[in-house]
């Protein structure tokens, strides 16, 4: 595989990998997908993708910049997923390593992420990536 990483930078770019992210948020539609993402947007989130040999995405991960007391600075991965039809090709590994490559050159302290607990094919890609289950993750709805 020699897919080349490739950015995010226009609404065309968002709406282009659309289908990438259904897959992985199937319960957002594209709308709130679009509004969502470019307002995240603003917020330093960053978003790189492979595409196949036919130029459509197959794959994209999303992060942002952070820095926590307990952790210290970190690329925070929100999303990261690949096309059902396109798993199992490196595509998120690719993603994963540049993302990791990416915290080690700004001498950054951690990558960290969340991961749902039926992914059991993504948690298998993070173990061997070396990241470890450090913690429990706990949320509370406000806008059900």
């Amino acid at each position: 595989m020699s897919a080349d990483i490739l950015f995010a930078k226009t609404e065309a770019d968002v709406r282009k990998c659309w289908s990438v992210f259904q897959s992985l948020r199937p319960n957002i539609d594209e709308e709130l997908y679009l509004k969502r993402m470019l307002e995240m947007f603003t917020e330093g989130y960053t978003m790189a993708y492979v595409e196949n040999e036919s130029h459509q995405p197959v794959s994209a991960i999303g992060f942002r910049y952070l820095q926590m007391l307990h952790n210290g600075k970190q690329i925070y991965i929100d999303d990261l997923t690949t096309l059902p039809s396109e798993r199992g090709k490196g595509y998120a590994s690719k993603l994963l390593d540049y993302v990791i490559d990416l915290a080690k050159q700004k001498g950054y302290d951690c990558v960290t992420l969340d991961s749902g607990p039926h992914r059991h094919d993504a948690h298998r890609l993070y173990l061997n990536k070396g990241f470890i289950i450090a913690s429990h993750h706990f949320i509370k709805t406000l806008n059900p």
